[in-house]
């Protein structure tokens, strides 16, 4: 089992994996979030989106973007500390830190073939799914 830490990439070196597994046929999925106060329903959410492929990849918000979000006094966790927690979890096989104010350049970027989000989430609420031609919404 790989260390939490390992599992923490940079998005030039993400591309770079991603490359590999595309070439070994595996199906790639995102998942994304803010993971502040990480609970059961984040654990249940990425153990759901695990399920959607053979490559999990969590991208969490960083310091800035979920203080724009979330407003004053957020994130409760610094980024490397929620990273590292999300990283820990067994159905995660890659972190990913993202600043933008949605996830629409990153899923533009990685192109995966899957973009999973929670149960409280439409196609309705994530807008940048319509505008990737070919990719899963789970």
């Amino acid at each position: 089992m790989r260390v939490a830490e390992s599992k923490i990439v940079t998005r030039d070196r993400l591309r770079e994996l991603l490359a590999e597994h595309r070439r070994r046929g595996q199906k790639i999925v995102l998942a994304n979030g803010c993971f502040d106060t990480l609970h059961v329903g984040h654990t249940r959410y990425l153990e759901g989106a695990r399920r959607e492929g053979d490559i999990l990849v969590v991208a969490v918000n960083s310091d800035s973007s979920v203080c724009a979000l979330k407003g004053p006094g957020r994130p409760v966790l610094p980024e490397t500390a929620r990273a590292a927690l999300v990283g820990a979890l067994r159905s995660v096989d890659y972190v990913v830190l993202f600043s933008e104010p949605n996830v629409k350049s990153l899923l533009e970027d990685l192109r995966p073939d899957v973009h999973a989000k929670g149960t409280d989430y439409t196609t309705d609420t994530v807008p940048s799914v319509r505008h990737l031609p070919g990719s899963g919404y789970a």
